[in-house]
């Protein structure tokens, strides 16, 4: 039989917007092609949540349509959205396991966030074949580094001068896995400011089977660690905002939150 399939949208931050997550909460019984074909069905990244080891509230698995991921923000944020609405969550603490570790999540009446540990950040020095897959020159950057930066998987971030030309970006995208495997990134992450502790930003992934995502929490909190040393934001628990899918019209918001150790994140599902 076909599993049941609860479609989220994460992160949303207007009229279809959010990045949308299938989510599967009984998938003990299911082979990984799968949980596969599921992604590749919605052509989105999924979540399926299964029996936890001893010590764990739930273990979560994560597809793409082209493989299995480590870990997937949206999609867990997503997963503990649907297990609430469906009477599976009685308390407000929770530790999940996923192929990524482990996974803290904190729930209130109006918010599910989850936890990122602390981040990486690294400079990349040479970036002009980035810059000509995403058809800009050096005059469309920010004064700030290239950088690859990761709290589960390395996302390179690229900063860009103004809002339009974030916008306007069309990439070559026949070309992002091979840049990608050059500089050892999973996804581009071109990012631009947009106000207070407020950036815009897109994801362009390496090889998961579809050209850009809506939202991406993972890149998202790769981004709040790159931006500390650049001084874009300092490192209090006031709400860093990354906005995102705009340009697709999905509009979204990603909200972190530094911690000691890492950070929150978390944001509107529908």
């Amino acid at each position: 039989m076909s599993p049941t399939v609860h479609m989220t949208h994460v992160f949303t931050a207007g009229p279809n917007g959010g990045n949308p997550a299938p989510i599967v909460i009984e998938a003990d019984d299911l082979s990984d092609a799968e949980m596969r074909q599921v992604a590749r069905d919605h052509g989105h990244e999924a979540g399926f949540v299964l029996t936890a080891p001893e010590g764990f509230d739930h273990a979560l698995r994560f597809w793409v349509p082209n493989h299995e991921m480590s870990m997937c923000g949206h999609a867990t944020v997503g997963a503990l959205w649907v297990l609430r609405k469906l009477g599976r969550i009685t308390k407000d603490r929770l530790t999940l396991t996923t192929a990524g570790g482990v996974v803290h999540a904190r729930l209130t009446d109006d918010t599910i966030e989850i936890s990122q540990p602390e981040g990486i950040v690294e400079p990349v020095s040479e970036f002009d074949d980035i810059l000509d897959v995403l058809g800009i020159t050096t005059t469309d950057l920010a004064p700030f580094p290239v950088q690859n930066a990761r709290t589960a998987r390395v996302k390179t971030l690229i900063p860009i001068a103004d809002l339009a030309t974030l916008d306007a970006l069309r990439p070559d995208f026949g070309r992002v896995q091979e840049v990608c495997d050059q500089i050892g990134s999973t996804g581009l992450y071109p990012y631009a400011p947009s106000g207070d502790r407020r950036f815009d930003a897109r994801q362009f992934p390496r090889a998961s089977g579809y050209p850009e995502d809506a939202a991406t929490g993972i890149a998202a909190a790769a981004l709040a660690f790159g931006l500390l040393p650049n001084g874009l934001v300092d490192r209090t628990d006031r709400p860093l905002r990354i906005r995102q899918g705009r340009a697709m019209g999905r509009p979204s918001e990603i909200i972190l939150r530094f911690a000691p150790d890492g950070l929150w994140l978390g944001g509107e599902v529908r």
